[in-house]
């Protein structure tokens, strides 16, 4: 028996199904299992006909056993996480995958060794992570294996846990921690998660996103449609109706998106906006007749053009009108319900400003239907101090913060799809939004310095232009993926993006990915 197949009561393997025809697995006694995990498109050959089980199984050939047993995509990722492992590799999109989701880890900063061979104990981390268990602590480790004392510190409880659950077995009471691990080895370790019938289930299961959310900018209809098709968005936000300063409200309904939202199953719920201006809404909310007009006619457009609701987007509101904003959102409410619609209000993270005094928060979850937490801007466009505009401690106090007041099933939290080039000299004057396209470029070219920041769970990028320092707090597949995974653990109603367009493509295989991981339960 070699080090890897399961012993004792750990359960039979399953019946193979159509067999690959290796010439070299005959007598292999993981055949079974590279069998299933090749007819399942987990595992490959090196040619047409040789599967080479005793070759030492390479990091980059785990991980992509890894992922594809997991049921998730390939990722390749807009900015590189490791300076070793080529974008045109065939492993890339894998590698990167696992990285996101925080299963993988480099050997250094920005170095992942994909050629290297995989010990055992670090398979056992692996495992134990794609299975998302607590790593268990005994100190009885030597009772089960006379080489405990070989075995890495860190690795102690990984192995312990393998164990634990049957996924991993040495031979003649021995574990050897620093082996290489075998493609054949690889292979038995992998089926064995797959002869966990309630595990293996999840994995082939259809995914639920609950509501994804997006809203269109500076992009016509064709291109949103094409951004929207592209994306897990099921929940359209176009940017059709704002408030006027005579009181009435703007329409710039488009048919075709109507048309297509509904042959594609799409959700609509145009915005609703003030265009911050201050004076206007005040007007508005300050009058119960003006407050009713608008309701009216929002009312009107919903009804006439059969909308799914309203996504209601007033910024720079003053804090006088608190209790108008409250009276506003809850006419609007009723009205819309009556007609089987809904109301969404966006909301900034309740820090205590100016900004958000007029949101009573509890008041206005309690009457709409969702209430969509804007997570970015931490660091504004003219703040004096550059940095992240939606770091993970940052967005995650905020979102625990508003799940205080406003229930997990009503709240959506809502992602930057943007970020900013900061002047690191004049960051009030001389900084800029930027697309994560940009973002790319700039990461990319020669002469910037990418380093990962573990707290903020960004990479940070700095490069010159001009003589002069600037610097990306950016966001991209892998930090997107660490606020998506934070997020599923509230059991919140969704997510939403601002704003379409200013993704790279690989974003949402990344976020669909963060949302499949965290869904399993093992």
């Amino acid at each position: 028996m070699m080090l890897g197949s399961l012993a004792g009561n750990c359960g039979p393997a399953h019946a193979a199904g159509n067999k690959p025809d290796f010439q070299d697995t005959h007598t292999s006694y993981a055949r079974a299992a590279i069998d299933r995990l090749v007819s399942q498109g987990i595992a490959a050959g090196t040619t047409e006909h040789l599967f080479e089980p005793k070759k030492a199984v390479t990091r980059a050939e785990f991980a992509s056993f890894a992922i594809r047993l997991l049921g998730l995509k390939p990722v390749n990722n807009s900015i590189n996480p490791y300076g070793d492992v080529s974008a045109k590799a065939w492993y890339y999109g894998n590698v990167a995958a696992m990285t996101n989701v925080s299963l993988l880890e480099g050997k250094g900063q920005r170095l992942f060794r994909p050629n290297a061979s995989i010990t055992r104990e670090e398979a056992a981390a692996l495992i134990a992570r794609m299975l998302k268990q607590r790593p268990v602590e005994l100190n009885n480790l030597s009772d089960t294996y006379t080489d405990a004392a070989e075995i890495s510190t860190w690795a102690q409880p990984y192995v312990q846990t393998v164990h634990k659950l049957c996924l991993m077995r040495g031979s003649d009471g021995l574990f050897r921690p620093g082996d290489q691990v075998t493609r054949e080895e690889a292979a038995v370790m992998l089926d064995a998660i797959l002869q966990k019938n309630a595990w293996a289930a999840q994995f082939k299961q259809k995914q639920a996103h609950g509501i994804q959310l997006g809203w269109q900018y500076n992009s016509s209809t064709a291109e949103f449609m094409k951004q929207v098709q592209q994306s897990p968005v099921n929940t359209l936000v176009p940017r059709w109706f704002f408030l006027n300063g005579d009181m009435s409200v703007s329409n710039h309904v488009n048919s075709t998106l109507i048309s297509w939202a509904s042959r594609t199953d799409r959700k609509l719920w145009p915005l609703l906006g003030n265009r911050s201006n201050k004076e206007t809404t005040h007007q508005m909310l300050s009058s119960s007749a003006n407050r009713e007009a608008v309701v009216k006619q929002v009312t009107s457009f919903v009804k006439t053009y059969k909308l799914g609701g309203i996504n209601v987007d007033f910024e720079n509101v003053d804090p006088s009108d608190r209790e108008g904003f409250t009276a506003f959102v809850t006419s609007l409410t009723n009205a819309l319900h009556k007609l089987g619609a809904v109301v969404s209000v966006d909301v900034s993270p309740n820090l205590g400003t100016d900004w958000t005094a007029a949101f009573d928060y509890v008041k206005l979850a309690e009457i709409s239907d969702y209430m969509v937490l804007m997570s970015y801007e931490e660091h504004w466009s003219g703040d004096p101090k550059p940095g992240s505009v939606a770091s993970l401690p940052w967005v995650k106090r905020a979102l625990v913060s508003m799940l205080t007041e406003v229930a997990n099933d009503k709240t959506i939290l809502a992602l930057p799809l943007y970020t900013r080039d900061w002047s690191m000299a004049s960051p009030e004057t001389a900084s800029w939004d930027i697309t994560l396209g940009e973002q790319a470029i700039r990461a990319a070219a020669a002469g910037s310095r990418i380093q990962w920041d573990t707290r903020l769970s960004q990479y940070r990028v700095n490069y010159t232009a001009a003589h002069a320092a600037r610097e990306i707090w950016a966001e991209d597949s892998r930090s997107l993926s660490a606020k998506v995974l934070m997020s599923s653990e509230q059991n919140i109603a969704g997510l939403a993006y601002w704003y379409m367009g200013g993704e790279t493509a690989d974003v949402w295989n990344a976020i669909t990915n963060a949302m499949r991981f965290n869904s399993y339960i093992f």
